[in-house]
C-alpha cells in the first residue's frame, strides 16, 4: 500500500526563455512522491508542471487540487484517468510516479532506449528573442549536429525571422536540414495566408498552430487551402471527452498532431489523441513541455514504444539551473538513457529544500 507525498520545486532557467505567450524565468513544478507504508525505500515519483498561461487545469488552487486528487488516489491505490481527464498535469504526474512505484526503477518500460541500446531522434529548439542570439542558436544547434531544427516564431518583426529561415536553408537544402516552426497562435487569421506562402517558399516541415485556438473553422480553411503542413498544439489543450476530440480532428483535419502528455491529457489521454489520430491518417510526434528531467524521463520512456521515425520534441533539461539529476543526455541528435547512470532516489530529500 502507498502514500503520496508532495513536494513543491521552483525550477530556475539559466537564462529567460521567450514564448509568443511571454518570457518565463523560473518554473513552479510539484512532485507526487508514492511511497510503500510498509517499506519507505520502495518509492515512485512523477511530476506535476502545469504552465500559468496554458495549462487548463492551472488555477490559484492548484495545490489544493492536487492534494485532493492524492487523497483519491491513496484511497483507491490506482490512478483513475476517467476521474482525472480535466486535470492532464496531476494525471500525468500520478500516473508516471505508480509506472516509477511498479517498476521499482527509472527504467520504466523495456524497450532499446530504456535499455541503453538507441536514442530517440528529436528536434533542437530555437527560443525566441533578438535576431542575432536565435542566429546564434541556430549555428550552435547544426554545429551540434541536429538535422531538425524548430523555430518558435511571432515574437520578433515576421521579415527577420524570414532572414533567419532564408539564412538557414541557404546553407543547408531540404534534403539535409528538416525545418519546423511554431507560431503558438502568433498569426491573425486574415494575415495567415500570406505568411504560410512566403513561409512554404523555404521548404519547411510543418507550422504549429498558426492562429489562436478555438477558431475550429478558421483553423479548418487554413489546413484546406494551406501550401505548409499544419499542426496543432494548443487546439487539444481542454479538450478531454474522446466524442469531442473526434469533433475537431473531424472538423479541422489538421496534417499532425503534436502531442504533451502535461497539458494534453497524460499518458493515457495523449495515447487516446493517437489512435484516433491513426484512424484519420494523421501524422503526430511528441513533445515535452519544459519539465524537469523527471518528467522529461517519463514522457521519454513512453515515447520510445510507439515507434514514430519524426524526430521528437524532446529537450534534456539544460533550460534549468537546478536540474534534477537523472541519466539523459544528447548525443549527436538524439536523446539518450544511460541505465547504468546517476539516479537520484537515494538523494532525493535534499531537493526538498528547495520548496516553492
Amino acid at each position: 500500500m502507498f502514500r503520496i507525498e508532495i513536494i513543491p520545486y521552483r525550477l530556475r532557467f539559466r537564462k529567460p526563455a521567450g514564448t509568443s505567450r511571454g518570457v518565463y524565468r523560473d518554473h513552479p513544478v510539484w512532485y507526487v512522491l508514492f511511497r510503500d507504508s510498509e517499506d519507505p525505500s520502495h518509492q515512485g515519483i512523477g511530476e506535476c508542471a502545469p504552465l500559468q498561461d496554458l495549462s487548463c487545469d492551472y488555477n490559484a488552487n492548484y495545490a489544493a487540487t492536487l492534494a485532493a486528487c492524492c487523497r483519491i488516489t491513496e484511497e483507491r491505490q490506482q490512478v483513475d484517468s476517467d476521474l482525472l481527464r480535466s486535470y492532464p498535469s496531476i494525471l500525468f504526474g500520478l500516473e508516471t510516479a505508480l509506472e516509477h512505484y511498479r517498476q521499482r526503477s527509472w527504467q520504466l518500460r523495456n524497450n532499446p532506449f530504456s535499455r541503453g541500446e538507441s536514442g530517440i531522434p528529436i528536434n533542437g529548439l530555437i527560443w525566441m528573442g533578438e535576431y542575432g542570439d536565435m542566429k546564434q542558436q541556430a549555428i550552435s544547434l547544426l554545429e551540434k549536429g541536429f538535422r531538425c531544427i524548430k523555430l518558435k516564431i511571432g515574437a520578433i518583426d515576421f521579415e527577420r525571422e524570414l532572414e533567419l529561415l532564408h539564412f538557414i536553408r541557404s546553407r543547408h537544402p531540404a534534403g539535409e536540414v528538416t525545418l519546423r516552426v511554431d507560431a503558438n497562435g502568433a498569426f491573425g487569421y486574415d494575415e495567415a495566408p500570406k505568411k504560410l506562402r512566403r513561409l512554404a517558399e523555404l521548404e519547411l516541415h510543418s507550422i504549429e498552430q498558426p492562429i489562436r485556438a478555438g477558431q475550429w473553422q478558421e483553423m479548418r480553411q487554413l489546413c484546406a487551402y494551406s501550401p505548409l503542413p499544419v499542426a496543432l498544439d494548443e487546439e487539444l489543450i481542454g479538450i478531454h471527452d474522446p466524442d469531442e476530440k473526434k469533433e475537431l480532428l473531424d472538423t479541422i483535419h489538421p496534417h499532425y498532431l503534436i502531442l504533451k502528455p502535461t497539458l494534453h491529457g497524460g499518458v493515457s489521454g495523449c495515447s487516446e489523441w493517437i489512435a484516433l489520430a491513426r484512424e484519420r491518417q494523421i501524422s503526430w510526434w511528441i513533445t515535452s513541455a519544459l519539465e524537469s528531467n523527471i518528467g522529461l524521463n517519463g514522457i521519454a520512456q513512453w515515447c520510445a514504444t510507439l515507434d514514430n521515425p519524426l524526430p521528437q520534441g524532446l529537450g534534456t533539461g539544460t533550460l534549468y539551473s537546478n536540474n534534477i539529476p537523472l541519466p539523459l543526455e544528447i548525443r549527436g541528435n538524439s536523446l539518450w538513457f544511460n541505465p547504468e547512470g546517476d539516479f537520484p532516489d537515494k538523494r532525493l530529500k535534499e531537493y526538498e529544500q528547495d520548496y516553492c
